[in-house]
């Protein structure tokens, strides 16, 4: 094929054996670049790697049909058989592994490094899978890390650290002991789904009093235990609740596994209605407050009054004696003004009687 590209190195048969006018190429391997007319500054070293390139420009690929259909995507470097074998037009993917991305055909800033990792990706983009068959579930999803997990397929915006039931321990340095403020609680679901707990009115609907439904709680039985050996060796001392014995008190209380069994206690929850019970028993306390506050002001007054009573019944007795008093020492100076007079009736009539006494006279005479 007669060609003006400038700068370009062809090993093999059938390397870049169509180019035209593309230029700082490099094809080593049967039928590598084959393709290419008018792409610019790939690289492809292997049995057919990138192939069936034309006028995609900026490609690296490494390995038996790495890049193999590959059109006209750019940038994207593929190490390893068959990885981005099938894209066509995608833009700056990364593959590492056999057969990495292997399905890929417009998806574009993909990163995948492992054994068939994004393997059955297609037209999903920004994805970045680590690990063997990490990522292998998604297909059309976007912006998604996958490592060491497959993902599940139809969703996007997800993060997936390791394979439940395979990875049963997790350790992140630069967490314990970093005090963050005005950081807030995250919580962990069953299916190891972590978040935090919204509290604005934005997330809420049906929002209404919790009034005697935190009255649950009452019913709850704290218990200490020690986790079986396997769990904790050390058997330190614990203090909690029984998942079991909750959901007998309240369903609601308890989150569940896969299986639909108890497996944990919703202790934010626990802890809101708390909240509540306090607040009540606060407010039936004030209001026991105020009530005795106003036995004491009616006692107080009472006494009050009781001391006015007695201090007015005191007056009045003694202005009473007092009255009584004068009126004796009127009387008592009265009689001693009357004495003479009465001394001399007296005398009177002591003589009245002598004079009228009655006289005996003897019958013989």
């Amino acid at each position: 094929m007669k060609t003006t590209g400038s700068n370009n190195t062809a090993i093999g048969f059938q390397a870049l054996h169509l180019n035209t006018t593309g230029f700082e190429n490099t094809a080593t391997g049967f039928g590598a670049l084959g393709g290419n007319t008018t792409g610019n500054l790939n690289t492809a070293a292997g049995f057919r790697a990138l192939e069936f390139n034309t006028t995609g420009g900026g490609n690296t690929a490494n390995g038996v049909s790495a890049l193999q259909g590959n059109t006209t995507g750019a940038n994207n470097t593929a190490n390893g058989f068959s990885a981005l074998l099938s894209n066509t037009t995608g833009n700056n993917n990364t593959a590492n592994g056999f057969s990495a991305l292997f399905s890929n055909t417009t998806g574009a800033n993909n990163t995948a490094n492992g054994f068939e990792a994004l393997f059955s990706n297609t037209t999903g983009s920004s994805n970045i899978a680590v690990g063997e068959s990490a990522g292998t579930n998604l297909t059309t999803d976007s912006n998604n890390i996958e490592i060491g997990n497959a993902g599940v397929a139809g969703e996007s915006s997800h993060i997936r650290i390791g394979k439940k039931g395979t990875h049963t321990h997790t350790f992140i340095a630069g967490i314990s002991g970093a005090t963050i403020a005005g950081g807030v609680t995250v919580i962990v679901d069953t299916n190891g789904h972590l978040g935090t707990v919204v509290s604005s009115a934005r997330f809420k609907d049906r929002i209404q009093p919790m009034d005697k439904a935190s009255e649950a709680i009452l019913a709850l039985k704290p218990v200490t235990f020690r986790y079986k050996e396997e769990l904790d060796p050390d058997g330190i001392p614990q203090f909690g609740l029984v998942a079991e014995e909750v959901e007998k008190v309240n369903p609601d209380l308890v989150a569940r596994d896969e299986q639909g069994k108890p497996y944990t206690v919703r202790y934010e929850a626990v802890n809101a209605m708390l909240l509540n019970e306090f607040l009540k028993a606060h407010r039936k306390m004030q209001e026991q407050e105020a009530t005795v506050t106003q036995l004491k002001s009616t006692v107080v007054q009472q006494q009050k009054d009781f001391q006015s009573t007695v201090a007015k019944l005191q007056k009045d007795f003694q202005l009473t004696a007092a009255q009584q008093q004068k009126e004796i020492q009127a009387l008592t100076t009265n009689l001693k003004e009357q004495a003479p007079q009465i001394q001399k009736v007296t005398r009177l009539r002591r003589v009245e009687v002598r004079k009228w006494a009655p006289r005996v006279v003897a019958s013989n005479q």
